[in-house]
């Protein structure tokens, strides 16, 4: 199988790498004139064959076009800020997973100072998302917003299904949920490790999310994050 880039834009039947994606072609993969790759614009995919390989340029002529298989199912993951390792193991494998668009959470109860170190990540963040996508082989990149509330996280959520998953009595399971829903968009809530706040239910729930259980165990959330997402593909996509 091919490996698989991603390029800023495609020049009529030209395209070019530059800066870290080139020196990894051209360096550590040993890429040569006449090998063949994939890359993708963002919207559509081209076999592409190297003219040119340089320290930081790679140049490329556009072959054909190459089939792939679009997944009408929009995923919108509301992640609460945790430890970072855990975070972003959770965005690597949500990306993976096809989620189109992440916005991490400063819920109440996640931790201060991971809280003011989070927007010092975000350039590290989007570098695991893009390569995951190169890894998962994806037409696109999902788009990791900036740290916000989960209140307005959760009143601007326009998807058409809207899922907080929630350890508390009452709430239905996941899989229920998702049997009834369109296959148009969804929205996963996942909170911090000490619960969300009983403020947070009530801010989701106004803005129409349902808590939603995964089960009697009680999961980390980058392992929650991995479940409800893989059920969504399941249910709605698959």
């Amino acid at each position: 199988m091919r490996r698989r880039f991603f390029v800023d834009a495609f020049d009529d039947d030209r395209a070019v790498l530059t800066g870290e994606a080139a020196h990894h072609v051209g360096r550590v993969l040993r890429a040569e004139p006449g090998q063949l790759y994939e890359l993708s614009d963002g919207r559509s995919v081209r076999l592409a064959r190297i003219e040119f390989s340089g320290r930081d340029r790679v140049e490329f002529s556009l072959l054909d076009v190459v089939p792939v298989r679009v997944f009408p199912l929009k995923k919108t993951l509301l992640m609460a800020v945790v430890k970072f390792d855990a975070f972003e193991w959770a965005i690597e494998k949500a990306t993976e997973l096809g989620v189109n668009r992440i916005v991490p959470l400063a819920a109440a109860r996640s931790e201060k100072g991971l809280l003011a170190a989070a927007r010092k990540r975000a350039v590290r963040w989007e570098r695991i998302v893009f390569e995951a996508s190169e890894q998962s082989r994806r037409v696109s990149l999902p788009v990791i917003e900036e740290v916000c509330k989960p209140e307005p996280a959760f009143g601007c959520e326009a998807a058409g299904v809207k899922v907080m998953l929630s350890e508390r009595a009452g709430a239905r399971p996941l899989r229920e949920i998702l049997a009834e829903a369109d296959r148009a968009s969804v929205a996963l809530a996942v909170g911090p490790e000490g619960g969300w706040t009983d403020a947070e239910f009530l801010a989701a729930r106004q803005a129409g999310f349902e808590e939603a259980s995964l089960g009697p165990l009680i999961l980390r959330t980058e392992t929650a994050v991995t479940a409800c997402l893989a059920c969504a593909n399941y249910a709605l996509e698959l």
